[in-house]
């Protein structure tokens, strides 16, 4: 049985659902970031803005009238041999394994945006002049609910054939931890092999304080005082990652396909944050891409308000229980 802190949460949640009679998703042109032409998806719950002046971007998502639950850093600017790249904020579609300056590819220019659906939107980016690579994020958000389908797809424009894997990005707002669920805790006499992998960079430091790993979670939370840089990568066989800000949780669900490689040492999970910046990214199986073949890479987004995760490993594992309960489709 549910415990009752998950049992407040799943209440809390449904509370915010509009009525599926009367709910739909509306689209309308607004100003964001300091970017005049971007287009504004909401239901009653939940809104999405996506940009087409650059990207393809997903800049905010959030309850309506709410703190928007993604990272804003629009005067973030990184200087590469392609050219300045700019964080902005939000969530964005990269191909792994990471390079500089080809993973830092600018994308500056505006996109292609397509209503393609009811609540259905896609952003379309023209083919990369260095890397002959060309990315799209379709965005579809139910007609009631938070819940928010991320569809990403990046294709092969070069007339040779490239190794990559699509890998998705969001910069979450600064304060919050990043909780990726570890496999289920066993005795040691009935699991003799290992059931994941911990992939650590050269900076990584498991002793800072940022870190709490646990049996059954591993978070790492933002500091705005601590400008040291820490990353970590896991083998995610749970399909599920979140990020709790105040009462705020934001939980992303995608698919782990056991029987295919992943870059970074099998992470298909990666937390990385340098004082406040913080980002929670999901990635796809390497594929090897044909001149116009393409690789798609599909989250699902939900967002839950007044939840209260405790203190306690014990009472975080309750309340999470409750709103990762149904798995990813």
């Amino acid at each position: 049985m549910l415990g009752h802190r998950a049992l407040a949460a799943l209440l809390s949640v449904a509370a915010l659902a509009p009525s599926p009679a009367t709910a739909q998703v509306k689209i309308e042109k607004v100003a964001c970031l300091g970017l005049p032409n971007c287009q504004r998806l909401s239901n009653g719950t939940v809104e999405v803005v996506v940009t087409t002046d650059v990207g393809p971007r997903i800049i905010r998502y959030a309850l309506v009238g709410g703190e928007n639950i993604l990272g804003e850093v629009p005067e973030a600017v990184t200087k590469t041999a392609l050219g300045d790249w700019r964080a902005w904020g939000g969530h964005r579609l990269w191909h792994a394994p990471e390079g500089n300056p080809r993973s830092y590819a600018p994308d500056n220019a505006p996109v292609r945006f397509d209503v393609v659906a009811d609540g259905t939107v896609r952003l379309t980016q023209p083919v990369e002049a260095g890397t002959g690579i060309q990315k799209t994020i379709t965005v579809a958000l139910d007609p009631a609910g938070s819940r928010v389908t991320v569809t990403h797809a990046v294709a092969n424009g070069n007339l040779w054939t490239v190794e990559l894997a699509p890998w998705a990005l969001t910069i979450m707002h600064g304060g919050g931890t990043a909780i990726v669920p570890q496999e289920p805790y066993g005795a040691h006499a009935q699991n003799l092999l290992p059931v994941r992998p911990l992939v650590l960079w050269a900076y990584t430091d498991l002793s800072d304080p940022r870190f709490a790993i646990g049996p059954r979670y591993i978070r790492l939370r933002s500091d705005e005082g601590r400008a040291e840089p820490q990353k970590i990568g896991v083998g995610n066989r749970q399909g599920w990652a979140a990020y709790n800000l105040g009462r705020t949780v934001f939980v992303k669900r995608f698919a782990h396909r056991a029987q295919q490689a992943y870059p970074d040492y099998g992470s298909n999970v990666e937390v990385y944050t340098a004082g406040s910046f913080i980002e929670l990214e999901t990635l796809g199986p390497l594929a090897r891409l044909g001149p116009g073949e393409v690789a798609e890479h599909v989250e699902e987004w939900q967002l839950f308000g007044n939840v209260d995760l405790g203190a306690t490993e014990d009472s975080l594992h309750a309340a999470l229980t409750a709103l990762v309960a149904r798995p990813a489709r």
